[in-house]
């Protein structure tokens, strides 16, 4: 084999003449798309073009991923449209002298392919993907504010049509390898032993390119698009208002002026990309990707002391729950609960879980296989983590871990589920109280990817770093907390829903408090999500962070009438089919501003104030930790960027206002002082 190397590409022709190209970048752990990169590959290609081997084949030298997308970090140097521009075009001209190579193009993918990586490997001729859950490709570009700018626009619809093609732009959702090959956007999924002749099969063949059906095609036609448009529209209206989140707007324009003209779609999804970079919106979801990487380091800790085998005491929905996605991310789990009925409960929601996200029937019984019910608690004495995910109430909790300490090994993580009660409360029954943390994980455990990790005056820095690390080998978003009534997300949280309370009691309609914070940009409004979380909990929690005495009398009675929310089907909505039956309601701008004012401030000061107090160590980890725990309107950037953006004095002086107007719940916190 001939070899000729580069600084982030390595280039070799095999005795058949078939060119690999294997990208390893320089200095980094996964391979991105870079000017510097890019350039690189602008070489190459130009020296293929010449050569013209016999096929070429494009493969990844990183163990967990192909190429993971654009470099981000480039996104915060951009000073113009222009020079935006000049990025979209050189990533554009990159992928066209790839397409345009008069030989056979393979992208050959494993883990990871996202991005511009998936706009490289859709401008190759085949794609071949690793028949692994591990393996996902999709274009998320849209998580940032933009689209795809590569010729992704252009490219993913001629492969997969409209109706797929579009969805997977404007959801940024991904596909595995199998449900990929399944739509046409990957040509064949196979294990990776079989890569070689998978290649060698498609090199020989030389197939027809993989191409929308000929209904798809019928509706990327003129006369079709702009119908569909309106669909695509109103779907994402429902998830996405337009002022907040431009850029699935401007896809959807973009293909609806633009879809049959493959010139004209590549010049306009340049210049899209080059004004959405410069919104706002895109400055700081950037921005929330930098504050998630952030806290992916705090789990990224190298544990001396691995943890393998997890036990959990409590198979309710938390507990349950959560051992069903420790399981699902490789490790043994055993659940401990004193009722049959609750833990064959949490396995069936476990299959559920698996099927949705493994789809492969060896990989679902595989995982079930690691998730052991454990009714006598068995596993107490070999695993390497336990955790307690009971109900909230202290003096149980210490039971129980009195009992614990005895049985667990002396190396064993001991971990508390609590979502509000000081660590050092429920550790003082301990003999060794600093190998207590929390690690407090949101309801539904699949989807919220914050966990808490919960420190009290006595725990151990090395025991936090374990349960972070745990944190983070289970694919879950660390935030370090320090140990205080309600943590960080429920501390902020409560003043925001108990306001809603009182915006209530004042002769607002619950659809108007919602609508107002729906339209702030909040992912669910406060009432609805008071329903789901449950009014007793909401209760005990609202009781260990203000005192009994100030939750309000509309929510004990609620609880007293058993009215919990959504598991009881009624709360302060009345539920139907797991919906909430909610009437129209119709806001001027005024009182829009109104609600989200008396709403929004409270969160804001708390926040202010989890940041004084040294709840958490700084803004970066306070931002994210409210944006992925509590859903806070990401594109904001979080509590304190948005208060920055806003002005602190003109906040500031708000909530003076409120105070004189509604007393103590409005008094603004010293930390204000800081801003």
């Amino acid at each position: 084999m001939t070899t000729s190397n580069f600084k982030h590409w390595y280039l070799g022709t095999d005795d058949e003449q078939v060119a690999w190209l294997c990208f390893d970048q320089h200095d980094s752990a996964v391979n991105t798309l870079s000017s510097a990169t890019l350039n690189e590959l602008a070489q190459i290609l130009t020296q293929l073009a010449q050569d013209l081997p016999k096929a070429l084949v494009i493969t990844s030298a990183k163990e967990s991923s192909f190429i993971v997308g654009a470099d981000i970090e480039e996104f915060t140097k951009i000073k113009s449209a222009r020079d935006a521009r000049d990025l979209v075009e050189r990533g554009q001209n990159v992928c066209q002298q790839l397409e345009d190579l008069p030989i056979p193009t393979i992208a050959l993918i494993h883990g990871f392919c996202l991005g511009g990586g998936m706009e490289l490997a859709l401008a190759c001729d085949y794609r071949i993907a690793e028949d692994d859950p591990s393996c996902r490709v999709g274009l998320p570009e849209v998580m940032l504010g933009i689209h795809p700018a590569f010729g992704g626009t252009v490219r993913m619809i001629e492969v997969a049509g409209p109706t797929l093609g579009m969805d997977l732009m404007l959801s940024g959702r991904s596909l595995i390898a199998r449900s990929a090959a399944k739509a046409g956007i990957v040509d064949k999924a196979v294990p990776k032993r079989h890569f070689d002749l998978a290649v060698a099969d498609y090199i020989e063949r030389k197939p027809a390119k993989a191409r929308a059906s000929k209904a798809q095609q019928m509706l990327n036609s003129a006369a079709s698009r702009p119908l569909l448009a309106k669909v695509l529209e109103k779907k994402v209206a429902e998830k996405a208002r337009r002022e907040h989140y431009p850029a699935p707007y401007s896809l959807i324009n973009l293909w609806k002026q633009h879809g049959g003209n493959r010139k004209a779609m590549f010049a306009a999804e340049a210049d899209s990309v080059a004004e959405l970079v410069a919104h706002p919106t895109s400055k700081n979801l950037v921005n929330v990707f930098f504050l998630q990487e952030g806290l992916k380091k705090q789990g990224k800790i190298i544990d001396a002391q691995p943890i393998k085998h997890v036990h959990v005491i409590g198979a309710g929905v938390m507990g349950g729950d959560i051992a069903a996605w420790t399981a699902l991310q490789g490790m043994k789990v055993t659940l401990q609960d004193r009722n049959p009925e609750s833990v064959t409960r949490a396995l069936k929601r476990a299959q559920t879980l698996f099927k949705k996200k493994l789809k492969i029937k060896r990989a679902v019984q595989a995982a079930m296989d690691r998730l052991h019910p454990d009714l006598n608690g068995d596993g107490l004495k070999k695993a390497d983590l336990i955790i307690e995910a009971i109900f909230e109430d202290l003096e149980v909790k210490r039971s129980l871990f009195q009992e614990v300490q005895e049985n667990a090994h002396s190396d064993a993580l001991l971990a508390t589920n609590t979502s509000s009660i000081p660590i050092e409360d429920i550790a003082s029954v301990l003999k060794n109280p600093g190998r207590l943390v929390g690690l407090h994980f949101f309801n539904p455990v699949a989807k919220m990817q914050l966990v808490e990790i919960v420190s009290g005056p006595q725990t151990q820095a090395k025991i936090a770093a374990r349960a972070a690390a745990f944190a983070g080998s289970i694919k879950r978003l660390p935030v370090p907390v320090k140990s205080s009534p309600g943590f960080l997300v429920n501390r902020v949280l409560v003043p925001y829903l108990i306001e809603a309370v009182y915006l209530q009691k004042e002769g607002h309609s619950i659809e108007e408090i919602d609508e107002a914070a729906l339209q702030f940009g909040m992912p669910m409004g406060p009432v609805e999500l008071a329903d789901v979380v449950g009014l007793d909990i909401c209760q005990k929690v609202a009781s260990n962070i203000l005192g009994e005495d100030k939750v309000p009398d509309v929510i004990k009675q609620k609880v007293d009438n058993s009215q919990l929310g959504k598991k009881s089907g009624t709360g302060f909505y009345k539920y139907k089919k797991d919906k909430p039956i909610k009437q129209q309601v119709s806001l001027t701008t005024e009182q829009v501003q109104q609600i989200q004012d008396r709403l929004i401030l409270p969160y804001l000061n708390e926040s202010v104030a989890c940041l004084d107090e040294g709840i958490v160590k700084n803004e970066q980890l306070l931002d994210g930790g409210l944006i992925f725990g509590t859903g806070f309107a990401p594109f904001t950037g979080g509590p304190i960027t948005y208060i920055r953006e806003q002005g602190a004095d003109k906040l500031l002086a708000k909530l003076k206002t409120f105070e004189k107007e509604h007393g103590e719940r409005y008094t603004p916190h010293k930390g204000w002082n800081n801003l």
